[in-house]
């Protein structure tokens, strides 16, 4: 049944780092009295999971047994509950009830409980986008597209707190997008590269998707194996939610300490710009009065918006939101006349990165901050964004971290762009913005 569904190749990288019978695990989504732990195993099996407070090892707790299936590619997401506020829990695997050494600690950190308290704690999220991971037997032939897997350790060293990965985390090929078995074998090559485990066991991850996770390059929501993207997109990542309540696609939102994240889907509801018997849509009328109406609601001091393509660039090219002029203006007006302030979109596909402002007709400053590519080919821009602040575009491999810190009062949010070193490339800062 295995080999049926996944190739050898397959087996063999999952099997590359050391013989370990798991790939990651990998903390998803946290709250204050619950967390999401995904883990892969290499073949069959039955697995739990042991925690405790990281100062008391005594206070044993364990989680359901979960039993791995091979159509779902061996992935099990284990729902940790009995947790409370603002603790760090260790843990360990059992598979077949013998515990798994990993070769490091594992870890998981609750949300604290700080409104009306206290302080919002600091708190840094890194980002990135485009992971390419060389497989020569399905790759284009010439030059690997892929390198650089050091880039993940060098996230890591910054010790985030979360890690957003914004769309293409893995490239599905021209092997892999006509069949079950073909997703399966391309999220579990690309989540079984050992340069990868640490920093899955690191930090909190949190995912959207572009084309190179739905299907073909540049597809759109006409794409006829959909339904496996998503299937597949569900197994590899414990976001918190797998769609929007009254919208569908995959797209999620959740709260770390005072900012909120919206997780947009930029694949399920497009129609293409030179569609000329329908309405060319990037985001979908659902989605965008969806996010409007959240953005609205949310009294958070930053507003976080992931999307695959960039939003604020002007030049209207590849797939950026310039290429729906419509509702890339009707976003920006609908945010200028709800009033609605401390909007950053964090979005990645270019293979460059670079800092965008706007400011709107009200004098709300709204902000694009593009983090690409991780390991896959770097591509300097060639059009003109209008909007790109000056000394921040970077044509190497790159990725960002936020940080979050101050008083409730005068929160700040520091943007960097670091090297595939963890070199600093350039650094923002951007005041928390008055209340309106």
């Amino acid at each position: 049944m295995l080999r049926a569904l996944l190739s050898t190749a397959a087996i063999a990288a999952m099997q590359a780092f050391g013989q370990l019978p798991v790939i990651g695990p990998m903390p998803g989504h946290v709250d204050m009295l619950g967390a999401s732990i995904w883990m892969q195993c290499t073949g069959p099996c039955t697995a739990q999971l042991e925690y405790w407070v990281m100062e008391k090892p005594d206070s044993l707790l364990r989680t359901g047994v979960l039993t791995s299936e091979a159509d779902k590619a061996y992935t099990l997401e284990f729902m940790v509950d009995r947790l409370v506020p603002g603790r760090t829990y260790g843990y360990r695997v059992l598979i077949d009830g013998k515990a798994v050494d990993v070769g490091e600690p594992l870890w998981f950190h609750t949300q604290p409980l700080w409104k009306f308290r206290g302080d919002p704690p600091a708190f840094t999220v890194a980002a990135g986008s485009c992971t390419y991971v060389n497989e020569a037997a399905y790759d284009r032939p010439g030059k690997p597209y892929g390198s650089g897997y050091g880039i993940f350790n060098s996230i890591a060293d910054a010790k985030p707190d979360l890690m957003l990965w914004l769309g293409d985390n893995v490239y599905l090929r021209e092997p892999d997008w006509g069949s079950w078995p073909g997703y399966l074998h391309r999220y579990t090559h690309t989540r079984s590269l050992p340069e990868l485990q640490h920093l899955l066991r690191s930090t909190h991850h949190y995912a959207i998707w572009d084309d190179h996770d739905f299907g073909p390059n540049d597809c759109d929501g006409s794409w006829v194996n959909a339904e496996w993207s998503h299937r597949a997109f569900d197994l590899f990542w414990a976001n918190p939610t797998h769609g929007l309540p009254g919208v569908g696609g995959n797209g999620t939102a959740f709260s770390h300490a005072d900012v909120d994240f919206f997780l947009l889907d930029d694949r399920s509801f497009r129609v293409p710009p030179d569609v000329v018997t329908g309405e060319p849509t990037c985001f979908g009328r659902a989605q965008i009065d969806r996010l409007v109406q959240m953005l609205k609601y949310s009294d958070a001091t930053f507003k976080v918006v992931c999307a695959g393509g960039q939003v604020l660039n002007t030049g209207a090219v590849f797939e950026n939101v310039a290429t729906f002029p419509k509702e890339r203006q009707e976003l920006l007006d609908r945010i200028d006349k709800e009033g609605i302030t401390g909007v950053v979109f964090l979005t990645g596909d270019r293979h460059h990165g670079v800092l965008s402002k706007a400011v709107l007709p009200s004098g709300i400053e709204v902000y694009d901050l593009t983090t690409s590519p991780l390991t896959s080919g770097v591509h300097a821009p060639k059009e003109v964004n209008e909007l790109a602040v000056p000394g921040t575009v970077v044509d190497q491999h790159n990725f960002a971290l936020l940080h979050f810190k101050g008083p409730k009062s005068a929160r700040v949010l520091t943007m960097e762009l670091r090297d595939a070193n963890g070199g600093v490339l350039w650094q923002h800062d951007i005041a928390a913005p008055s209340k309106r």
